[in-house]
């Protein structure tokens, strides 16, 4: 049976391109985020405008190409997050 991920392990999951691929400090853009998250360009947009809202994404802007770094704040949410996975997996759960 096939397993779906959850909006939160997908959000996890483009904080970590963002933060892992942003190896020149000048971000990540769509199409990184859109090849890794493996999801439609429609759905990332509406993702990558709410991670932005939220303070979880940084956007920089050149000229009209949109990049993303993760925040603070995102760094955090993965910290949490990821402490969390490893929790709920020493009670053989998944999240």
């Amino acid at each position: 049976m096939a397993q779906y991920r959850t909006q939160v392990k997908i959000i996890a999951d483009v904080l970590c391109t963002a933060r892992d691929m942003n190896t020149e400090g000048n971000g990540v853009g769509i199409t990184m985020l859109l090849r890794k998250g493996n999801l439609s360009y429609s759905r990332m947009s509406k993702l990558v405008f709410e991670l932005v809202g939220s303070g979880l994404l940084e956007e920089m802007r050149a000229e009209k190409v949109a990049r993303y770094k993760i925040s603070p704040k995102g760094i955090e949410f993965l910290f949490a997050y990821n402490h969390f996975e490893e929790f709920t997996q020493s009670f053989g759960l998944r999240l």
